[in-house]
Formats: C-alpha cells, sequence, structure tokens
C-alpha cells in the first residue's frame, strides 16, 4: 500500500492500492498504442489538449492546493501559485510549440535538408513530492506537446496529486492512457524502464536515484534527462543593496520551506559587509510566519516528512559541532509533525557538513569571504551545479561572474533563481544533465532526425 500523511499532523490521510509490475506493463503497452496515434495528430489538436488541461488546472487551483497541503505540508498560498505556473506552462507549449518544433532548413548543397522532430515514444517521469505539480507539468507540457506518451512515478507520499494529474489530462482532452500515474513503489522503476516500449525517462530527485535510473537507462540505450539535488550559493559582495539582497536571499532559502534544489542554501557574503548582511538576513529569516499550511498568513508550513525533519536537524547538529553559531531557530519544536523553524547558522566555513551537503529545508549557512575571488572559489566548491546568483551595485560586473565565473546551470544577477517556461532548466556536475523548459526542454525527447532530398550538386 502507498501511505499519505498530513506532515502537518503526522495523521495518517490515505493508502493507496499498488499497481503490479504487470499492471504496470500492460500501461506502457496502452501507452505505446496511444502514442502512436497521438504522434499523428496536429500541433493545433494537442495545443487544444494542453489549453484544455491549463483551463482545469484554473478551475482546481484551490483544491489542488489544499490537496498539496494535506499531502506534503505546502502553505496554500504557495500551493496556488504553483498550479498557476502548471497552467502557464501548458499554455506556453500550446503557444510556442509549434514553431520550436518545426523543421530546420540546413544549406547542404542538397534539393532539401532540413532537421525533422520526431517524438520518442513512451517517456517515464519519476518525480518528487517537493513541488508536486510542478516538477509533473514542467515534463508532461513539453513532451505531450511533442507528440510522446507519459508515465509517471510519483513520490508515495503525494500519490493523490498523482492521480489528480492524471484526472486533469482526461478532463483537458488528453485520449486515455496516453498520461497514466503508476502507483508503484521504487523497487519497481528499473523494471518499467527496462520494457522495450519505455523510449526514454526523467528523474527529478537526489543524486543517489538519479544515478540509479541512469544507470538502468545506460544499460538499456535509453535517453534520460536529470535534474538532481543543488547547494545554490548566493553570492553577496561589498557594492550590493545589502537590505534588498538580504531580504531575497530569505525569501529563496523558505520558498516551499526550504525543501528545493534552486533555493538558496550557501550564502556567501564579502567581508565588508558580512555583518550588516548577517543581521538584515537573521530578521528576514525570523520574520517568517510557520504555521498551518491551510492558513492564508502562513509564509514556512511543515517538513514533508518526519524523517527527512530529523535528518535536517542532524546536519544542523552536526554543522554546530564543526564549530559554526546557531543565530536562529535549530531546534526540534515540541509538536506532532514535521515541524522545523527558519534556522541561520554563522560562521560556516566550505569545509563543514551545511556547506557540503545539501540542506533541504530552511537552514541557511552563511560563510564570510575576502573578496570576489575567494566568495566565487568558495560558491564552485560544490559537488552541485544547479542554480546560483550574485549580488553586486554594478550590473555589468554581476553579469560576467554570472556568465564566465560561477558553475551552474542557471545563474541570475540581483535575483534569485526561479524556473520559467521560457528559460532552460537544469544543472551540472552531480546536480544532474539535460535541459527542462525552453525550446530545449521540448527538443530533449524527440528524434532529430536529419532528412536530406536529392542528390549532391
Amino acid at each position: 500500500m502507498l501511505t499519505s500523511v498530513d506532515p502537518a499532523t503526522g495523521d495518517q490521510i490515505a493508502e493507496y492500492e499498488e499497481h503490479t509490475a504487470e499492471e504496470a506493463a500492460r500501461a506502457v503497452e496502452v501507452a505505446h498504442e496511444r502514442h502512436r496515434a497521438w504522434r499523428r495528430t496536429s500541433f493545433d489538436e494537442r495545443a487544444g489538449m494542453l489549453r484544455g488541461v491549463a483551463d482545469r488546472l484554473d478551475a482546481r487551483a484551490h483544491e489542488l492546493a489544499e490537496l498539496m497541503a494535506l499531502e506534503m505540508g505546502k502553505p496554500v498560498v504557495g500551493g496556488r501559485g504553483e498550479v498557476e505556473k502548471c497552467a502557464w506552462v501548458c499554455r506556453y507549449y500550446a503557444d510556442h510549440g509549434p514553431e520550436q518544433l518545426a523543421d530546420i532548413p540546413i544549406d547542404a548543397d542538397r534539393d532539401r535538408s532540413y532537421i525533422h522532430h520526431d517524438p520518442l515514444g513512451v517517456v517515464l517521469a519519476v518525480m518528487p513530492w517537493n513541488f508536486p505539480l510542478w516538477q509533473v507539468f514542467r515534463f508532461a507540457a513539453p513532451a505531450l506537446m511533442a507528440g510522446n506518451a507519459g508515465l509517471l512515478k510519483h513520490a508515495s507520499n503525494v500519490t493523490g496529486c498523482s492521480l489528480a494529474i492524471e484526472e486533469l489530462f482526461a478532463e483537458g482532452g488528453a485520449p486515455e492512457g496516453l498520461f497514466r500515474s503508476l502507483k508503484i513503489p521504487s523497487k519497481l522503476v528499473a523494471g518499467v524502464l527496462e520494457h522495450p516500449l519505455v523510449r526514454a525517462a526523467t528523474l527529478t530527485g537526489s543524486t543517489g536515484a538519479g544515478q540509479a535510473v541512469a544507470e538502468t537507462a545506460g544499460r538499456m540505450l535509453k535517453k534520460t534527462v536529470l535534474e538532481l539535488g543543488g547547494s545554490d550559493p548566493y553570492v553577496v559582495l561589498e557594492d550590493a543593496d545589502v537590505a534588498a539582497a538580504a531580504r531575497i536571499c530569505a525569501t529563496s532559502r523558505l520558498i516551499n520551506a526550504g525543501q528545493s534544489c534552486i533555493a538558496a542554501k550557501r550564502f556567501i557574503v564579502a567581508d565588508a559587509v558580512h555583518d550588516e548582511f548577517l543581521d538584515a538576513f537573521v530578521a528576514a529569516m525570523g520574520d517568517a510566519v510557520m504555521g498551518d499550511p491551510m492558513d492564508e498568513a502562513t509564509t514556512v508550513g511543515p517538513q514533508a516528512q518526519v524523517h527527512l525533519r530529523d535528518e535536517l536537524h542532524e546536519q544542523v547538529e552536526r554543522t554546530v559541532g564543526q564549530g559554526a553559531q546557531l543565530l536562529l531557530g535549530g531546534e526540534v519544536p515540541d509538536r506532532p509533525g514535521a515541524w522545523y523553524p527558519p534556522t541561520v547558522l554563522a560562521g560556516v566555513t566550505r569545509d563543514m557538513v551545511a556547506a557540503q551537503e545539501e540542506t533541504f529545508g530552511p537552514v541557511a549557512a552563511v560563510i564570510r569571504a575576502a573578496d570576489e575571488a575567494d566568495a566565487i572559489a568558495i560558491a564552485n566548491d560544490s559537488v552541485f551545479g544547479l542554480g546560483a546568483a550574485v549580488f553586486t551595485g554594478d550590473v555589468e560586473r554581476g553579469e560576467r561572474i554570472a556568465a564566465e565565473e560561477l558553475e551552474a546551470g542557471c545563474c541570475f544577477v540581483n535575483d534569485f533563481v526561479a524556473s520559467d517556461p521560457r528559460l532552460p532548466f537544469g544543472g551540472i556536475k552531480e546536480s544532474g544533465y539535460g535541459r527542462e523548459l525552453s525550446h530545449l526542454g521540448i527538443r530533449e525527447f524527440v528524434n532529430q532526425k536529419t532528412v536530406v532530398v536529392g542528390s549532391k550538386r
């Protein structure tokens, strides 16, 4: 059985009967059959389906936000924003998919030569709980627009969200079985991926989970896109607007109660403004309202699961044991549920736990840097490379650092890192490979086929 538990109370919400390996295999076969017909549909028909899904997302926004709050603790305000973003990505690909998948002519001394984009087929998506809708839709919207079919293996604690997404596609007009939620445990993922009719896979999750999927897919010679962990550095230079930087940094660290791959995690601050920034940052982190995720005033909900909260607290304790100073939070509340307060660690050095490991929760590590060069070196001293940001009063300086110095897939100047349907999203190093969103994302799961007409002139 797959079980959903309310992280705010620890109460069980629901149980779901698992699909067997045979049932999962049958879902693959059905998805393949649906894909064979779907790939022959026009872009207009596919776009119409995506717009229908977007309309259903709009209509069910509050209901879906409450479901996310129940299953993984996201405050309803943030949940509604997530639903709106999912509708946006559906409409984005409905509007721009045709041009992004149009043939690309190439002059090669022939009558005609071009790149044509054919869908691959059935794509398996293995998705996490932290953004239960957005993680799925940023894969599904471009994949289905391109003519593929989708199978979703979601995190077991958000099975209700997984089934709701399947409903949304059905309500929006997708043929039955073109997009299907698989209620399977992690141990059955490899078997599904090994099915000959599954042609590709995408995973958002931990580095370990990505390695497991990549190993199986590599053995089977199947395309993968992996978006894995992150320990995003935010560099605050001596000429930055310190007050603004502190507010933005706190906002980024506390998005989704800190449970985000691209949330700011390491704050690397030039010595000249370190103390000023630290005071403003602690105040901003302390202003957060931790409470019932169903309450409209709440900005920080619980962690998704108790064991994850406990792992986070253990990272804090180990970092303090290494000599860091605990300036805010850092104590497990005496109440049921998976609660953990906004926490600030100062005096962190690059070899400490909070600087080297991903802290997946509202824990901020503040690191003092001597100057720009030192800050960049500290920022890049990580196995991760998903997002990064730099704060400076000199925009040209910030752009140079973002473009040429920081080792990450997404680098922002004077703002926090965020995904956007119009922009490529993904990482390097142990943060994964491949890109989601934009024109790059929709071309990940297509055969970029070379077509040549006529003999060489």
